[in-house]
């Protein structure tokens, strides 16, 4: 029997899941209920790994190309640009298709059932309100969807997904605040519980996540220690000028880290080497391309992230695979500086979204935080000092909208 299969496909981590006897049930992936959103093309292999698998192999350094965030992509051009990997011209549309494919083909090895439909959720915007490219992602999602093999595909806001699987449905007359912080997507959404079920208020999203906060920690603490922010002596003349940035901007950004490994890439690098006043920085950004450890390095800056935000005052940022011993102390209030416009973003977001419901800070009686970024302290700090009289919990964060897609798909 046919069915639809609600999928979460996130910036970081996916999940999917099917109602049984009323309640969601998640697909395992690798003894999981979610599934990092990676790709591996294993060069030695010649064969495509999604996942843990991918993770691993990325940090076994194995011969291939790593890729994530593949999500910011959509609605790009970069969606339909082919790419020669692995003997083959394919896209992101192709790449994505794949994961996707990988998931169906997991939830029908283990269900026994066919799915044929996907409920997927989506961000309130996966651009910004008012831009072109928003229909133009929700198209390209749609086509990985059917290039999946997937024969329809409908679409859910994710907090409106979350809301469902927050209970609210037993809170007649409650007002809550889902705070979805992703990956790469900061969505909101103000509904109300009654009797039919959970009516949305309004949705509204801003376009950062927990691959922006990765981002700027890493642009603001780590590249000086690559030569950002360092100078290079004139080829001809006296006096120095300042190291490019674009590539800090690049080698901090997940999505953008696999186009930096080109031949005209190192070979900038190699002649900024030369003119280096500080030469020692510059060497270790000419060993990140040569070696490709831009994403080795993207994940050291996460751990540390997620070091500092867990015992509040400090974390480390281990690079001895840059260069042996390698490392940094990172401070909560370095953090927090680096932090701080995102904070006002969300501040932002969240006034807009109750102008657009209509609906008072008083009146918010819970606030949920779901998305794997609302543990950030940042973001729970920001909401309380708005929402200072509201209950606020966190559910399920990394598994919260894949319940309420599994849900909303078994009623369909």
């Amino acid at each position: 029997m046919a069915r639809t299969l609600g999928i979460d496909f996130g910036t970081s981590n996916s999940a999917a899941g099917y109602l049984v006897d009323g309640a969601p049930r998640l697909i395992e992936f690798d003894g999981d209920r979610t599934m990092p959103t990676a790709i591996f093309l294993d060069y030695d292999a010649r064969e495509t790994l999604m996942g843990a698998a991918a993770n691993e192999a990325l940090l076994e350094g194995s011969e291939g190309r790593y890729m994530r965030a593949l999500k910011r992509a959509l609605g790009t051009s970069l969606m339909h640009e082919k790419r020669q990997l692995m003997n083959e011209r394919i896209t992101f549309v192709d790449l994505i298709a794949r994961f996707l494919r990988r998931i169906k083909a997991q939830a029908e090895q283990e269900t026994g059932l066919v799915f044929d439909q996907a409920l997927s959720g989506r961000p309130v915007f996966f651009h910004k309100a008012g831009d072109a490219r928003e229909q133009q992602a929700e198209d390209d999602l749609r086509a990985c969807y059917l290039a999946a093999g997937f024969r329809d595909v409908a679409f859910m806001a994710e907090p409106e997904a979350a809301a469902i699987a927050s209970n609210a449905l037993e809170r007649p007359g409650e007002v809550g605040l889902i705070v979805d912080i992703g990956g790469g997507t900061s969505d909101f959404s103000v509904f109300r519980s009654g009797a039919d079920g959970v009516s949305i208020l309004a949705n509204h999203g801003v376009r950062i996540g927990g691959t922006d906060f990765d981002r700027s920690i890493s642009f603001d603490h780590v590249m000086p220690l690559m030569g950002k922010g360092s100078r290079l002596r004139k080829v001809m003349g006296e006096g120095t000028t300042p190291v490019p940035q674009a590539i800090y901007n690049d080698l901090a950004t997940w999505e953008h880290i696999p186009f930096l490994y080109t031949a005209q890439t190192r070979r900038q690098v190699a002649e900024m080497v030369k003119l280096a006043a500080e030469p020692d920085k510059l060497e270790r950004l000419a060993r990140i391309l040569e070696d490709e450890l831009g994403h080795e390095l993207a994940f050291a800056v996460e751990a540390g992230k997620i070091d500092v935000n867990r015992n509040g005052y400090a974390g480390t940022i281990g690079m001895s695979e840059i260069e042996p011993g390698l490392s940094m102390t990172i401070r909560a209030e370095q953090v927090a500086a680096s932090l701080e416009p995102f904070a006002r973003e969300l501040s932002t977001g969240l006034e807009d979204t109750l102008v657009l419901a209509e609906t008072e800070a008083a009146a918010i009686d819970r606030v949920i935080y779901v998305g794997g970024s609302s543990l950030m302290t940042m973001v729970s700090d920001t909401m309380k000092a708005a929402l200072p009289d509201a209950r606020h919990e966190f559910a399920e964060v990394f598994t919260a909208v894949a319940d309420g897609l599994a849900i909303a798909a078994g009623r369909t």
